[in-house]
């Protein structure tokens, strides 16, 4: 190909790209006074409630007596600015009809959306400390509440899920997503922000968990890497799309253990104080206070061991 021919085939390139037919269904359409939700923004936000929540840990804020206020009140302040105009951009963009949309109306949304957020900063700190403490004390490998909070992925991924949690149950569109797939990404933990989990809960090891947005995990609950929280199968409609909106993830009740790589499906309940072996699939209700174990194995002979 000459130089004078990389012209033409980039212009042929640019011409089908451009057909309708071929961005309408990846495109999202939005107009200069509806701006875009940013995931770089996001991750300051995520970064600023991390430092609210656990002061002296995250960001530069003192934490003396006399100063945590003060620089918590700061902390606070920018918070509400940035997460205004974030809740405003996902408004934006969960929009069905631009030409019925109000943009003086979704402003005004995003900031009580921001100011109901910010009030649950309390609760949210207390739920967290809740799993810290349980990562503390379910770990003998854990030094201190410090090297949890600092150093545990879980921790990062359930400060995560909890922010978006409350976003999401504010209504708020797309953002929660956003802020659990950051989550996902740097931590290899997968919880859906429409998921519902009670307090000190915690991960070991973290790495591959998958919890589904219908899940529902009750009080001090502990899993290991590797489990799955699943759909076993999704009903269809007429015209066969997945019919969305249904419960179709299980349901964990107070002081279970999940141990790694166990696959649960369906909606189906584990109950209270049982605890589930390693690598076991289930899809059936488990009575409370069971134990769940592989069946020995025989293989060449030998006998194998329980699952845990």
């Amino acid at each position: 190909m000459s130089t004078l021919e990389y012209p033409r085939a980039l212009k042929k390139t640019i011409e089908a790209l451009s057909e309708e037919k071929s961005y309408h269904s990846v495109c999202h359409r939005h107009y200069p006074d509806q701006p875009m939700p940013s995931v770089a923004v996001m991750k300051e936000i995520v970064d600023l409630v991390r430092e609210i929540i656990f002061p002296g840990y995250f960001g530069n804020s003192p934490t003396r007596p006399g100063s945590v206020q003060y620089y918590i009140g700061v902390n606070v302040e920018l918070l509400y600015e940035k997460l205004r105009q974030q809740v405003f951009a996902g408004l934006c963009f969960g929009c069905q009809d631009a030409d019925k949309f109000e943009v003086s109306d979704a402003k005004q949304q995003a900031a009580r959306v921001t100011v109901r957020f910010i009030e649950q900063l309390p609760e949210m700190r207390y739920l967290l400390s809740t799993d810290v403490e349980a990562a503390f004390l379910g770990d003998p490998a854990a030094q201190s509440s410090a090297e949890v909070i600092f150093c545990y992925p879980a921790i990062r991924a359930i400060t995560n899920y909890r922010i978006a949690h409350a976003l999401l149950e504010l209504n708020v569109p797309l953002i929660p997503r956003i802020i659990s797939e950051m989550a996902h990404s740097e931590t290899g933990i997968d919880i859906h922000p429409r998921a519902k989990i009670g307090k000190s809960f915690t991960i070991d090891h973290g790495t591959g968990v998958v919890i589904g947005a219908t899940s529902i995990i009750g009080d001090n609950v502990k899993i290991y890497q590797g489990v799955t929280l699943g759909a076993k199968s999704f009903p269809l409609d007429e015209k066969g799309n997945p019919i969305k909106g249904i419960a179709r993830h299980p349901i964990v009740e107070d002081n279970v253990i999940i141990y790694a790589q166990a696959t649960i499906l369906g909606r189906i309940t584990i109950g209270a104080n049982s605890i589930i072996g390693g690598n076991v699939w289930i899809t059936s209700d488990v009575a409370p206070n069971s134990k769940v174990l592989q069946e020995r194995y025989r293989f060449g002979g030998f006998m194998g061991g329980d699952g845990i």
